[in-house]
């Protein structure tokens, strides 16, 4: 088994009593023996945090920060390409736009070293992007792993650049269909709440007024049902992790099937005989990326690509449809 690399340091200030930045600190300590570069590329990626959070390269440690360093090596989980199987939606010389499907990985991380949809993409393509981390070929945005639908992969450090700065810049389309518990009393709204790292689970996002970066959800309701759920579109105006699943929950109307936000076994085990069988049909949380659109880096006109419903969710909205009594 390849193991990920893993380290933690406890920054305490330098004799010369100097403000050093974080990409700084770590590239001059010996137990990383990274490139700075390297270390920066880390950073911004998410593989290094501070207190559990994620921060600048530019960031200046304080006495007493936990600064965690977490990444595969460089090729040991890509060296085998692997026929994993994804929906294809368009390719051209320069992007693939790809159906995710749910439970599919898209990257290598720490207990998904193969079958990852990177490991699909090596073995249909033999070109793929390198701008961004070397673990990530092609990568450019990403879904959990349990969020289906639309995907755009870069064929080119050309294509891959120009797809970032229309994200980072906020430029990018993305619609997304899921299934919330509950009958949402408004046919639509916003949600402009600021999302954070959770301050005590660590591997969870909430909302934070004070410390939250900027996230917007833009939603509005496609379908009622009488049993007591919602199918709402998303529109998302920012990426941040988790962001319509925390602000869902947040709401009060959390995702169908979100183990993390939303409601577990016991919720379910209390409910009639029907809604004990609805539950039959959620094996995941349900949601989907139905819409991607942006500038494409070879034409520089606007396209879009939609991903059909997967086929749980429609037979779960079909159930929905039919049943009209909890």
């Amino acid at each position: 088994m390849i193991n990920s690399w893993e380290k933690t340091f406890i920054f305490r200030q330098p004799s010369e009593e100097i403000d050093v930045r974080l990409d700084k600190f770590l590239s001059d300590n010996k137990d990383v023996s990274l490139s700075r570069a390297r270390i920066q590329n880390l950073i911004t990626t998410g593989a290094v945090t501070v207190n559990g959070e994620r921060k600048k390269p530019s960031y200046q440690p304080k006495p007493g920060d936990r600064i965690k360093i977490s990444f595969l090596p460089k090729s040991a989980p890509l060296e085998i390409p692997e026929d994993v199987k994804f929906g294809l939606l368009y390719e051209d010389n320069s992007i693939v736009v790809v159906n995710k499907p749910p439970g599919l990985v898209v990257h290598p991380s720490a207990g998904h070293y193969t079958g990852t949809l990177v490991h699909g993409l090596l073995y249909r393509y033999k070109n793929l992007s390198s701008s961004g981390d070397p673990i990530r070929p092609g990568i450019v945005h990403r879904l959990d792993k349990d969020t289906s639908g639309v995907m755009v992969v870069a064929k080119s450090d050309r294509a891959h650049d120009f797809l970032s700065n229309q994200f980072k810049k906020r430029q990018i389309k993305k619609s997304y269909l899921t299934i919330v518990h509950g009958n949402v009393d408004k046919k639509k709204g916003i949600i402009d709440l600021p999302i954070s790292r959770h301050p005590i689970k660590r591997k969870e996002m909430s909302v934070s007024l004070l410390k939250g970066r900027a996230a917007r959800s833009e939603w509005e309701v496609a379908s009622l049902f009488p049993l007591g759920f919602s199918l709402l579109r998303i529109r998302l105006h920012t990426g941040r992790t988790h962001q319509i699943r925390v602000h869902m929950a947040y709401m009060g109307h959390p995702v169908v099937g979100d183990a993390v936000y939303g409601y577990g076994k016991k919720w379910w085990n209390q409910k009639s005989l029907t809604m004990k069988k609805t539950r039959t049909f959620v094996k995941r949380q349900m949601l989907h990326a139905e819409l991607l659109g942006f500038v494409h880096p070879d034409s520089l006109q606007y396209v879009e690509f939609e991903a059909p419903l997967p086929k749980d969710m429609g037979y779960l909205l079909q159930w929905l449809s039919k049943n009209q009594v909890a």
